[in-house]
């Protein structure tokens, strides 16, 4: 069943460990969810015009001031792990 699939790939994406009657539950839902996507496929839109939000959005910003920074000491103090002053991260690549 692909929807059974989908939410067991998905969730190993998220990381998450879902029991059998989430995975279940989940799985219901995401098949509404499809549905619903498949019946708006069929609506016209061929007359609206794209745009990236429905209201008008206008960037709110302050004006850029130079500030100070942290010093290094002040960068790693909550750093989990440091090494030479610098952070210690774990390796994400082989």
């Amino acid at each position: 069943m692909k929807a059974e699939f989908d939410v067991r790939y998905t969730a190993g994406l998220a990381r998450l460990n879902l029991s059998e009657a989430e995975i279940a539950k989940f799985q219901s839902q995401l098949s509404q969810v499809l549905e619903y996507v498949e019946e708006l496929k069929g609506v016209d839109v061929s007359q609206v015009e794209p745009t990236a939000h429905a209201n008008p959005v206008f960037n709110v910003v302050r004006e850029d001031e130079p500030r100070d920074g942290f010093t290094p000491q002040e960068a790693l103090a909550n750093a989990p792990r440091q090494a030479n002053g610098l952070f210690a991260v774990p390796k994400v690549i082989e």
